[in-house]
């Protein structure tokens, strides 16, 4: 016990740390609060295990290290080796240098987000998105929120409060972070109406399930199966065939497109314009997707629909801020001006092999170490974010074997900036497609780095001291 009394004599004051220079140079509130847990938790360790109260110079090092890490921004810039474009864990779409403009000048200052000039009245703030989004897909209307998934809860609240809507067992789907259907539609107080089996479903299951209910339905709901595929002995309805359904009852047809699609380059995936061409009367979609904007979740289709949506109070919760709009609205543009390969998703997904390898080629060159087992081979990459779930991206990877893959894969998490790569059996693969082109050199310097520190070269260790 005298051993920690004396321990806990030692313990500096809180004002001797603040006084140090190393300690004074850093942000009065972050330095305060720093040394005052830097103290207490040596205080508690001398109580608790007698420990030694260590130099001046060793607390002062902990102080600016948790600084340091306060000091952290929340969202740090990550080099996506992975191959996967819309990396839903890393932001998805990185946005077009317009886009970005348009959020700066946004942020700037003030702006027309919802006042009309020519009146000097309260204004639509969506009314340039509405009218670019009406030529792109051949809209009648169009609203916009915070995500597909608040469009999904939107569209039901407004349109199926307290009613039954009609869907496929099939597509009952559950996406990333537990976003499941079912309990959308619960939350906006529609009672779904489960037809068909899981892999087949036919108009005539629809009809039996209209013609049973004690009242008539509000609509029909198509859901896309974003992340998963059935296949072998399957079979749905056509889109023309529902919308001939729900229009001889008096319905709404919606489907939740997932991820969207404007550009008609992805046969695998049918564009917005051609699903309301069948006669879909809603659809809704991702902004940070296929269209490579911000995340947003995008309605469009029949004017009197849409309205209801407008009009519901729940879309106010739901509605989008001054920096998303921007953002949106300056890509939209890009892709009405056709300078869509202006967007970072589209110019990615639009790589071939012949565009990759010599990237690869240029990363192995620049980290320079012939003596490890560095390959260029030919990979599958991916769309990701549950776009295009089926279609393999053909890639080329620059592939490191002969190291323990998941220290060199830590390794380059934990660098500055960090990496994120994928990992195989015994080897790790570094695919370019989703890089930034400007960031191929940061990646290489990483790369060399970490190879450096985990496997020194047989050249740098014969040299003399």
């Amino acid at each position: 016990m005298p051993t920690s009394r004396s321990a806990l004599a030692a313990l500096p004051a809180v004002d001797r740390l603040l006084r140090q220079p190393r300690v004074a140079a850093l942000p009065r509130p972050l330095a305060l609060r720093a040394v005052r847990a830097v103290i207490d938790e040596l205080r508690a360790r001398v109580l608790a295990e007698g420990a030694e109260v260590p130099p001046v110079e060793e607390l002062i090092a902990a102080v600016e290290v948790r600084v340091a890490g306060w000091r952290q921004p929340g969202i740090r810039t990550v080099l996506n080796a992975t191959g996967v474009v819309l990396h839903t864990n890393l932001g998805r779409a990185p946005l077009a240098e317009a886009a970005q403009q348009a959020v700066a000048v946004a942020a700037r200052g003030y702006g027309t987000v919802e006042i009309d000039l020519e009146s000097g009245q309260r204004g639509d703030r969506l009314t340039a998105l509405r009218a670019r989004l009406a030529h792109l897909v051949g809209a009648e209307d169009a609203v916009v929120v915070n995500n597909n998934a608040a469009a999904t809860l939107l569209t039901l609240t407004a349109l199926a409060q307290g009613r039954s809507v009609v869907v496929s067992r099939g597509e009952l789907v559950e996406i990333g972070g537990s976003f499941r259907i079912p309990e959308v539609a619960e939350a906006g107080g529609a009672r779904l109406i489960e037809v068909g089996a899981t892999n087949r479903t036919r108009v005539a299951d629809y009809v039996r399930a209209l013609d049973a209910l004690a009242e008539p339905a509000a609509g029909l709901l198509r859901v896309h199966r974003s992340n998963f595929r059935i296949v072998g002995f399957t079979e749905l309805p056509e889109r023309a065939e529902l919308a001939a359904l729900a229009h001889a009852r008096g319905l709404w047809l919606y489907e939740d497109l997932g991820s969207g699609n404007l550009l008609p380059e992805t046969p695998e995936e049918p564009t917005v314009s051609q699903v309301l061409a069948e006669g879909v009367d809603l659809v809704s979609f991702s902004g940070d997707k296929l269209l490579g904007g911000p995340q947003a979740g995008i309605v469009v289709g029949r004017a009197d629909l849409i309205q209801r949506l407008r009009h519901h109070p729940l879309y106010r919760a739901l509605r989008l801020d001054k920096l998303v709009l921007a953002a949106l609205d300056a890509t939209l543009a890009l892709v009405q001006e056709g300078r869509e390969a202006e967007i970072p998703t589209v110019g990615m997904l639009r790589l071939g092999p012949q565009d990759l390898w010599p990237r690869c080629e240029a990363l192995r060159a620049a980290v320079g170490r012939p003596d490890l087992d560095l390959t260029i081979e030919p990979v599958d990459g991916r769309a990701g974010a549950g776009a295009l779930p089926e279609l393999p991206l053909a890639s080329v990877a620059l592939v490191v074997r002969g190291l323990p893959v998941a220290d060199l894969a830590q390794a380059l998490r934990h660098a500055d900036p960090p990496v994120l790569a994928r990992q195989s059996q015994d080897a790790l693969l570094l695919d370019p497609r989703a890089l930034l082109p400007e960031q191929d050199r940061s990646l290489a310097a990483v790369l060399r780095r970490i190879l450096d520190a985990l496997s020194p070269s047989p050249t740098s260790a014969a040299d003399p001291p």
